[in-house]
């Protein structure tokens, strides 16, 4: 079995920001990037030396806007990269200058080491050592003898040191020093884990800013599985096997709980992309290629260093763009369902207008771990309070985007279902003239009392599902908007509650008269 970490997998919030961190200001490659293979639906990023060779890969998965992790035991407290010795200094002038969070630099088991945190919050060692890349990657600004070598190794925290470094060890990795609090281990390649004890001290929670996993080498498939059989006699924990197209994967976790991954050097990110091409081109897991289309719509967008790119500003509601390749100055405003998110309407709004800008948003009250628009008192009462309360918050939000992005009122069209539609269509009787143009799918009335409202200019489709068991509530919502001065199209399909192909076509018929 060859020696030493394939790759380290950790976790962001935001891949911009992840992207200029390890990209930009730490000078590595984006190799790959992908739909999750667990989750099409989550972006992957691979980032490593020119050819993303095993032992130089440091990957995240995105949570875009997701919260927060812990670090505690049976987790990952830090990785390393390796520079030069003599670039130790450069690395520091480039962190204080560019107004990274740094400390050191210090030694730790006899060699430089400089810690900076990225956007996250991950601490990310520098270490002066004289390990080589496999395959040197030259970034702008950058000189070679300053550049990122590949990855140096990884600190694990576990509250069963010695049995956590027993279990290492079975992956090629051997004791050598060590002090009161951390035994080092080292692989054949040069690269080490550090086990710190971590008896007494919390568990980890998974989240943003936290490492998922470490994945250690293996020649090829067929050393996976014998590791595979290996453990399997040894009764260790549950593992799971994986054909990750660019390597196959093994999972399982050590005695402290940090979960670890047994990866192939084969056949490596070359395989559908040229060498001068790596992580251009996003690619999507073979067992979602019918999906591959609207996957892409969902996953964030973000600009390499030097390339145009969209500038978030801070707003009341978490919200995401997706600009597509050509654009007619449109913009479709998204407002999804209980238990969404702002990228669960960006598919369907994109067979509806392929040309507009999507803006999805986020609701922000919840119910039971879901988001929502407003609270809801039981399946046919709301909080009127919340519900007006929310309008108030989105109608700033509403004002902020159009001056701060720049949208063109009277081409912007809000797109709703069920809860995101019940809201829009409260939100435009009591903030009436902020909504000018919207599409409400599978919508009722939600406001208690009569809102007397002039509702004159706006223009309003109403999608209701012939077999929806909320479809009845749907005539009394058109009735108010009707006779607050709004000109209705309301449309019973063949449908239940659930989005069908059938709303899509509709609603492209409809925008196109408007």
């Amino acid at each position: 079995m060859t020696g030493g970490i394939h790759h380290l997998t950790l976790i962001t919030r935001d891949a911009q920001a992840n992207v200029d961190f390890y990209v930009g200001f730490l000078g590595l490659r984006l190799v790959k990037q992908t739909g999750g293979y667990e989750d099409a639906e989550q972006l992957h990023l691979f980032y490593g030396d020119r050819l993303g060779s095993p032992g130089s890969l440091v990957t995240f998965l995105v949570w875009q806007d997701g919260s927060p992790g812990r670090v505690g035991h049976g987790q990952v407290s830090e990785i390393a990269l390796a520079v030069p010795p003599a670039s130790i200094g450069f690395w520091l002038t480039r962190a204080l200058t560019q107004h990274v969070p740094a400390e050191g630099p210090k030694q730790d088991f006899g060699e430089p080491v400089l810690r900076l945190r990225d956007p996250d919050g991950v601490i990310v060692k520098l270490v002066g050592t004289d390990m080589e890349a496999a395959a040197p990657w030259l970034a702008p600004g950058i000189a070679p003898e300053d550049a990122i070598r590949r990855v140096r190794g990884a600190t694990i925290l576990s509250e069963t040191r010695e049995e956590t470094a027993a279990f290492i060890a079975r992956f090629g990795y051997r004791p050598t020093a060590a002090t009161s609090g951390v035994q080092r281990m080292v692989s054949d390649s040069g690269d080490v884990i550090d086990i710190r004890d971590a008896g007494g001290f919390w568990p980890g929670a998974p989240g943003t800013g936290i490492a998922d996993h470490v994945a250690f080498r293996a020649t090829d498939e067929a050393a996976v599985k014998a590791i595979e059989s290996s453990l399997a006699r040894l009764n260790s924990s549950v593992t799971t096997l994986h054909d990750r197209k660019y390597f196959t994967s093994l999972y399982v976790r050590e005695p402290g709980g940090t979960l670890i991954e047994l990866a192939s050097d084969g056949p490596g990110f070359a395989v559908d992309e040229p060498e001068d091409a790596l992580g251009t081109s996003l690619m999507v897991p073979p067992s979602d290629d019918r999906r591959a289309a609207d996957i892409r719509v969902m996953l964030p967008q973000f600009s390499l260093p030097g390339e145009p790119r969209m500038t978030y500003r801070d707003l009341p509601f978490v919200h995401r763009f997706h600009d597509p390749a050509t654009t007619d100055g449109t913009t479709l405003v998204l407002l999804h369902g209980t238990g969404g998110n702002e990228a669960d309407l960006m598919p369907l709004a994109h067979r509806i207008a392929p040309e507009a800008t999507l803006l999805g948003v986020r609701g922000r009250s919840t119910e039971e771990g879901m988001a929502r628009w407003f609270r809801r008192l039981s399946p046919t009462e709301f909080d009127q309070a919340d519900i007006r309360a929310e309008a108030a918050a989105f109608a700033a939000f509403v004002e902020s985007a159009v001056k701060g992005y720049g949208l063109d009122p009277a081409r912007t069209t809000y797109l709703g279902y069920s809860n995101g539609a019940n809201f829009l269509a409260a939100m435009m009787q009591i903030r009436p003239g902020l909504i000018h143009r919207a599409i409400l799918l599978r919508a009722m009335n939600v406001l208690e009392m009569p809102q007397q409202t002039d509702l004159s200019g706006a223009d309003i489709l109403i999608l209701a599902g012939a077999s929806d068991s909320y479809g009845a509530h749907a005539v009394e919502l058109e009735t108010r908007l009707r006779q607050g001065g709004a000109q209705v199209d309301a449309q019973l399909i063949a449908a239940g509650h659930e989005l069908s192909e059938t709303d899509a076509a509709a609603a492209k018929a409809w925008l196109a008269a408007h």
